[in-house]
């Protein structure tokens, strides 16, 4: 059999040994290697596991399988298809609620939820604030109200070699919060944080070690105790304790 090769090459390649030599390489048979013999990287013996069953399994006798059948069979209820539309029950994509309204009728919907996480003491006295954390949002206004560390502090932290947005954390306990309980105390807190009164704070209260944890930069400790004596009435010094540090000051 004959076979007609077409080569087309660029103007400036008219080397005719080299066409020549490139054409009869594209028309040679490509080499088939012939491929080793597939051995597994396993033990493949079927009759030697290194792994049995210490027991053998159960069995069961031709009745109980039919029961097992029966109680497996399912209902013929029948179910309605999983409803994946996630604005079905948001206010905002109701037909009849116009945009203006929207705002309003979320905060009212949703205020039984929200009265124990709002910061602030429900109206009836008896309910108890049962939020363990909050979190404080970032307020460029305070910045001018902010003053530098003082010479002592700024000592520790040189010599500690500890950088001003190393996080702290303020202990409030029982014994300095006067005729105020531990509880009203946390709610007060709550308020200023969500107020933005506190930079850069984040809170918790542990209830079981009648303990309250205010976490903050270094840079703002002491503009934040100085915020908590004031608002929250606290008496007696306050530690400031860093974590691998320990007490760093004490205000």
């Amino acid at each position: 059999t004959s076979m007609e090769v077409v080569l087309h090459y660029r103007p400036h390649h008219r080397d005719l040994i080299e066409l020549q030599k490139f054409a009869e390489a594209a028309v040679k048979e490509f080499p088939i290697r012939q491929l080793p013999r597939f051995t597994p990287w396993f033990p493949n013996d079927l009759y030697r596991l290194p792994l049995k069953p210490k027991k053998r399994p159960p069995v069961i006798s031709s009745e109980e399988a039919e029961e097992l059948k029966q109680l497996s069979t399912p209902s013929e209820c029948v179910t309605e298809p999983p409803d994946y539309d996630c604005t079905k029950n948001l206010l905002e994509f109701q037909p009849h609620v116009k945009h203006g309204q929207t705002l309003i009728q979320a905060q009212s919907h949703h205020r039984p939820i929200n009265s124990e996480n709002q910061g602030e003491p429900p109206p009836n006295g008896n309910q108890k604030l049962k939020r363990s954390w909050s979190v404080s949002l970032p307020s460029p206004k305070l910045k001018e109200k902010i003053l530098p560390l003082s010479q002592e502090l700024q000592n520790n932290l040189e010599r500690l070699k500890l950088h001003v947005f190393y996080r702290a954390k303020w202990t409030i306990e029982q014994s300095i919060c006067k005729n105020q309980n531990l509880e009203d105390i946390w709610i007060k807190l709550n308020r200023l944080i969500k107020q933005n009164e506190l930079p850069s704070c984040n809170a918790t209260i542990q209830r079981s070690a009648g303990q309250i944890w205010i976490f903050c930069d270094i840079l703002y400790c002491e503009y934040v105790r100085n915020i908590l004596r004031e608002k929250l009435s606290l008496t007696d010094k306050m530690n400031l304790l860093v974590h691998k540090f320990g007490v760093i000051f004490s205000l």
